[in-house]
């Protein structure tokens, strides 16, 4: 028979605490949020080291299918494509609603901002949020040309590494609307692969 002594015992106990209380994203490799489009994928990597809380929730939400459906509800042409509603955006859902998505979120409290030194250039992944820095909560948004404006104002938490093209060839919206889309394209499948 073997014996543990409680010293033992309450450093095991510890460290199962610990490896269950770890965040989504501490499994090996980087982590990667793939999109799937009607025309092709957008590999977007995942910067933990700078945004941790916002790639848990991104990732959270991707593998709860939170996104599987979700429309690209503003796309501004020379800017960003917007997307990440998970309530009002969300074809086939019963609460889907063109002309509210972009003002829901998910059931989950707001994450708050993590500003960092990463900078707004074309395929960089950034947090939307309402005029509160500290408001995001699912959607975000991909800028398709450099906008260091945005620098220190907005959470980037990834960039796209492959499948700019197919951000590029998404249905845009007229700028007097803000790139509001009548027509959207959509998120097929979101999934996390780590690379």
């Amino acid at each position: 028979m073997m014996f543990i002594s409680r010293r033992t015992f309450s450093a095991l106990a510890l460290g199962a605490t610990l490896i269950a209380a770890a965040p989504a994203f501490a499994q090996e490799g980087t982590p990667h949020l793939e999109l799937t489009l009607e025309d092709g994928t957008v590999d977007i990597e995942l910067l933990p080291s700078i945004a941790p809380k916002h790639v848990e929730r991104v990732i959270e939400l991707t593998e709860a299918g939170a996104y599987d459906g979700v429309v690209f509800h503003r796309v501004i042409d020379g800017f960003m494509a917007q997307t990440g509603d998970v309530k009002f955006g969300k074809e086939g859902a019963a609460d889907f609603n063109l002309q509210m998505a972009g003002t829901g979120g998910s059931d989950m409290p707001d994450v708050e901002a993590e500003f960092n030194s990463e900078s707004f250039v074309r395929g960089a992944v950034g947090a939307a949020r309402s005029q509160d820095p500290n408001s995001f909560n699912s959607q975000f948004f991909i800028v398709t040309a450099d906008s260091t404006f945005l620098d220190g104002q907005y959470t980037v938490f990834g960039k796209v590494v492959s499948g700019m093209d197919y951000v590029d060839a998404l249905e845009k919206g007229p700028k007097e609307q803000n790139g509001a889309v009548a027509n959207p394209d959509k998120i097929v499948k979101a999934t996390i692969e780590y690379k």
